[in-house]
């Protein structure tokens, strides 16, 4: 079995944004591409194109769970309000664990001043962000919501 949550880590350590870290590292199971995966996650890095709204990392799982669990047909009401509660459920899973589901919050919860256009990436850009493990926490906690899906 893949480790998503270290892929994940390392995919954002390799310079990819938290939202292309956890989508990428969910390949063996979305069937994505790693350049389809790339560009579709592309606008959601930094909390939505830099604008440190929703987390990234959360934005990516969020996606894999919609490639895997999400309803094809417009009119299904059913399996759109059953989407919705997975969907919320991994928020509330993830703002447990991490205080928060929004960049900026969880960026100035680690002393990070919140900057809307992209940080060159340097080694004091990964000492200082959280983002990391962030990403790799989005990830464990979707394997733990997929494998209760299955079960």
């Amino acid at each position: 079995m893949i480790e998503h949550a270290a892929m994940a880590r390392q995919n954002f350590l390799s310079g990819m944004t938290c939202a292309q870290a956890v989508l990428c590292a969910f390949g063996d199971i979305t069937g994505l591409d790693r350049a389809t995966a790339m560009r579709v996650s592309a606008s959601f890095g930094g909390g939505l194109g830099g604008l440190r709204e929703v987390c990234g990392a959360v934005s990516g799982a969020l996606m894999v769970l919609g490639l895997v669990e999400g309803w094809t047909e417009p009119g299904d009401f059913p399996a759109k309000k059953a989407h919705y509660a997975r969907v919320q459920e991994f928020a509330r899973r993830f703002r447990d664990a991490e205080g928060s589901i929004l960049c900026r919050e969880l960026l100035t919860g680690a002393g990070v001043v919140p900057r809307t256009d992209p940080s060159e990436r340097s080694e004091s850009y990964y000492q200082k962000r959280p983002c990391p493990e962030l990403v790799a926490e989005a990830a464990r906690l979707l394997d733990e919501l997929l494998a209760e899906g299955r079960a």
